[in-house]
């Protein structure tokens, strides 16, 4: 802790001291992780909880550090494979939010780092991808055929380069009704049911999450592609909340109308 003193903590560029649909996306005082900071939000709350957010990320990498130390100790290292990740991130601040049961990349974009024999150090890959491809990648390491039924992808095509795909639909939802998300084609669009609202962000061009672009002219369009495509995904996984009948603006397009 004694690493971030509070008064050199800044607050999220995104900070809110009350998300505006918190109740409506389950985010509520008796959530645990809401819980943790005073509503409305404070400035010096957000500081403290990111202070302890970082001395924590600080203290795990020292433990990884010495997993490789003892991997190179001991010759391994170049026959083994890490992949380090997480189930999710805080929002710590970030709109108004504490925890992580949101669908803004504060909380859903997490990191993924892969080391390995056949990994190019130092690359990025901008390709979105799920943490659940993680168990396919290393199935796939170990020569074992992936089940049919696993729904996620192996890594290796796009470790290896031969796989450039830049696209990829990833979609969220967080508890049976409500919230749902879809990203796709540089945007983002997300959806509360019981509010019901729909929030629309080009995370390309505002990575901060901060204009939603719903009731402006472009975001019709783009918002009723990314609702189709959303629709398609909820088939392929099973889920049966039918969105359509509470967004049926952005469901016109998809009945034709």
């Amino acid at each position: 802790m004694e690493k971030y003193p509070i008064e050199q903590i800044h607050v999220p560029v995104n900070f809110l001291p009350e998300y505006p649909y918190h109740e409506a996306m389950g985010c509520t005082h008796d959530l645990r992780d809401e819980g943790l900071g005073p509503f409305p939000r404070t400035e010096h709350a957000v500081r403290v909880h990111r202070a302890e957010y970082y001395a924590i990320i600080s203290h795990l990498d020292e433990q990884i550090g010495r997993i490789v130390a003892a991997l190179e100790s001991t010759g391994k290292q170049d026959n083994t494979w890490i992949f380090f990740t997480a189930d999710n991130g805080l929002a710590l601040g970030h709109h108004g939010l504490f925890g992580k049961q949101s669908m803004y990349d504060h909380s859903v974009r997490i990191p993924f780092i892969a080391v390995g024999p056949h990994a190019p150090a130092g690359q990025r890959i901008a390709t979105p991808i799920y943490l659940q491809d993680v168990m396919p990648t290393t199935l796939e390491l170990a020569k074992v055929s992936k089940p049919a039924h696993i729904y996620f992808d192996s890594l290796l095509p796009l470790l290896s380069g031969t796989s450039t795909a830049q696209s990829r639909p990833i979609y969220a939802a967080y508890y049976p009704e409500l919230q749902r998300m879809i990203r796709n084609h540089g945007y983002k669009l997300i959806l509360y049911p019981k509010a019901p609202v729909a929030r629309l962000y080009h995370i390309a061009e505002d990575p901060d999450e901060q204009h939603d672009l719903m009731g402006t002219s472009e975001a019709l369009p783009v918002a009723r592609k990314l609702f189709g495509e959303l629709l398609e995904l909820q088939q392929e996984v099973g889920d049966t909340l039918d969105l359509a009948s509470v967004f049926p603006d952005l469901a016109n397009q998809q009945r034709g109308e």
